[in-house]
This record gives C-alpha cells, structure tokens and sequence, in this order.
C-alpha cells in the first residue's frame, strides 16, 4: 500500500543543493499524485524508488507533519524551483567554461582536460562556484577562476565537455517546445537547448518508446527534463531508466513546461507564499481543475485521515 508515511522526501531547497552528480531521478508528490498513485500500482512504484521526491504542494508539508511521517520536509520545493535551480546551476558553469575559454584564446593555449594551472584547492573552489544561484552574467568570481585556469577538476566530467552544454527537454507539443527554446536562448545563453514532442497518445507503442529512448541517448544531455504530465511522466521515465544511457540529473516536471514556455501563467508570489497556488488554478481554469483540487483535495484529507490512526 502507498502511503505518504513512508516516503522518502527531500526536506528543504537548500537540499537541493548536495544532490550527487551523475544519472538522478528526481520526481514530485502533491496531493494530486499521492491520490493517483494510491491506485496506480506503477506510479506508486515510480515515486517510491526513483532518487529524489521532492513535495511539490504545501498539503504534502502539512501532512507529513501531522501524520508524524518519515520524512518531515521543511517547505515545499515546487517543480519550478527544482528548474530554476538546475538551470541556473548549469547555466553558471556554461558561464565559467566560457570565460576559461576565452581566456585560453586571449593566451593562445589550448584548452584540453589535461592542462591545469591551478592546484587542487583552486580546482575545487572552480568546482564550488558552479551552485544554484540566479546567475545570468559571470561575476567577478567567476571571471577571476576563469582567467586563472584553462581546467579544472570538474573538466574531467561532462560538465566541461568540448561541446557545448546540453539541456533536453522531452515532452510537450512542438509549439510549447519552440517558445522553450526562444525563452532559454535569452535566459540561458550559455546552455545549447535540444527538444523532442512525443507522439500524442494515451500510451506509446513499442516504436514511439524506442525512438524516444534514442533520441535522448544521442542527445546525450547535460541536464533532461521530462514533461507529459503526471502519472504518464513518471512511469514513463522510470519504466526506461535503464535504456537511458545518460549520465545527468532528470527531472519529471510537467507543467513547468508551459510556464517557462509562457503558455499558461503561473500564480503570483502571494498565492504560492501562502500556498494557494492551487486554487489559483482552480480559478483560472475551473472547469479542468474542479475534480482534482475539490474532489482530490477531500479525498486526500480522508487518505490522511486513515494514515494518522
């Protein structure tokens, strides 16, 4: 049985932070999807074993404290957030590999894995100033490490690969993907943006899984965003795992999709700080929200309920 009891759950956004490099999984839980995968015995087995489970929704913080769950998360972490801070993320070391670059051009040396003219103190303070800070132009930090080094440590992973680094966004409609890569080019200058648009369907045949699957191990991304909603996202994604040979962090993150793409509007600050980004939703688009935030919110309040005794 699935229970929120149980789970496994990153407590803050400053959490965020220390998760390893290397091929992650990292999902979301609100109300919505606890109430789903409560009779969807695959999702319930995706959100249970991937890497990460972030609570997306102030009702999971809530609740895990008054069940006196597991995990006791200290905020919500959005599915927005976890973007942001992985795009700015990797678009800051987009930033120092750049800067190291031209400072290489300017001394006419080449740039390669092997040539280093910093200790390994330095190479780790390089390392350090890739985090998840909004970071759109090099700061001074970066420009001194840059100019200071042609490699660090971290040249030797695919965080500093010749080619230019990769974020995947896998999902969607084309339209939504275009808007994507015309916003990222302006918010993210420094990250190369590669997209894909599954077939729309209910489920994927044999050939649609196996094109998909190929089209991101060519990718070979830096970073991988999967968005086609929940449950079908996270089954997906956790029903290939092992066919993704990838080595990056993946996020199954839905909607976000459309609000950096800018095709549906995201609550103000005021309603997500005080958690009602829900019925913000539910006001702007009462007709497709209705069951899931009335309807589902009771049903998960009752789900509660019968966890707590």
């Amino acid at each position: 049985m699935f229970r929120l009891k149980n789970l496994n759950i990153l407590g803050s956004k400053a959490e965020l932070a220390a998760l390893p490099e290397g091929k992650l999984l990292i999902n979301t839980i609100n109300a919505h999807s606890y109430n789903t995968a409560r009779k969807d015995e695959l999702f319930a087995e995706a959100l249970t074993n991937g890497d990460v489970l972030i609570p997306d929704g102030v009702s999971i913080v809530k609740a895990c404290r008054w069940i006196k769950a597991k995990s006791l998360p200290k905020e919500r972490i959005a599915g927005w957030d976890l973007f942001e801070f992985e795009m700015n993320k990797l678009e800051e070391c987009g930033i120092l590999r750049s800067a190291r670059r031209d400072a290489c051009q300017s001394k006419n040396v080449e740039c390669g894995v092997n040539n280093s003219s910093l200790d390994n103190s330095q190479s780790a303070s390089a390392d350090n100033s890739c985090s998840g800070k909004r970071l759109y132009e090099p700061s001074a930090k970066l420009k001194i490490l840059a100019l200071a080094s042609v490699s660090t440590s971290r040249a030797q992973n695919s965080k500093f690969r010749e080619r230019p680094l990769t974020v995947m966004f896998m999902g969607s409609s084309q339209k939504v993907l275009d808007l994507i890569v015309k916003r990222a080019a302006e918010v993210y200058p420094h990250l190369k943006i590669v997209t894909y648009s599954p077939p729309y369907k209910p489920e994927f045949s044999d050939e649609d899984n196996k094109a998909i699957v190929e089209a991101i191990n060519a990718a070979d991304p830096d970073l991988l965003w999967i968005g086609m909603t929940a449950p079908k996202q996270e089954k997906w994604t956790y029903s290939h795992w092992e066919e993704l040979d990838i080595h990056c962090h993946v996020g199954t993150i839905g909607a976000v999709f459309d609000f950096f793409a800018g095709t549906v509007e995201r609550a103000p600050i005021w309603w997500q700080r005080h958690g009602l980004e829900w019925l913000y939703r539910l006001l702007k688009e009462p007709k497709r929200m209705w069951r899931r935030y009335i309807i589902g919110n009771t049903l998960f309040l009752w789900n509660m309920v019968k966890e707590k005794v």
